[in-house]
């Protein structure tokens, strides 16, 4: 269950039974078809990157896919095919928001 007040969703590559979801690249699939969906819409080339809504990352060796609530904003149907996709797969959710990395300073 998401909170609506989530800014951020962590769909997690372990099933809820603890295992890895396969295939390894699932991540960067599911946010290769979420592409179109961004601020001011799909432009030419945009295809060639991912969303800001939906970016694959890899989080403590666990692929992960950092959904933004604003892609709910925008188009509540994108978001509800990345959330079914989780829900269907028995993939793990958490609510968190993603930091920038940072270097420490000398």
């Amino acid at each position: 269950m998401v909170l609506n007040t989530a800014k951020e969703v962590f769909i997690q590559g372990v099933t809820e039974d603890g295992k890895t979801f396969r295939p390894s690249d699932w991540a960067e699939r599911l946010a290769g078809v979420m592409s179109p969906f961004r601020p001011g819409g799909a432009t030419p080339g945009s295809h060639l990157s991912y969303s800001p809504w939906c970016i694959p990352t890899t989080l403590g060796g666990i692929k992960c896919v950092v959904v933004h609530r604003d892609l709910r904003d925008y188009d509540v149907m994108a978001w509800d095919f990345v959330m079914n996709f989780a829900r269907d797969n028995g993939l793990q959710l958490a609510e968190a928001c993603l930091l920038p990395d940072t270097t420490p300073s000398r």
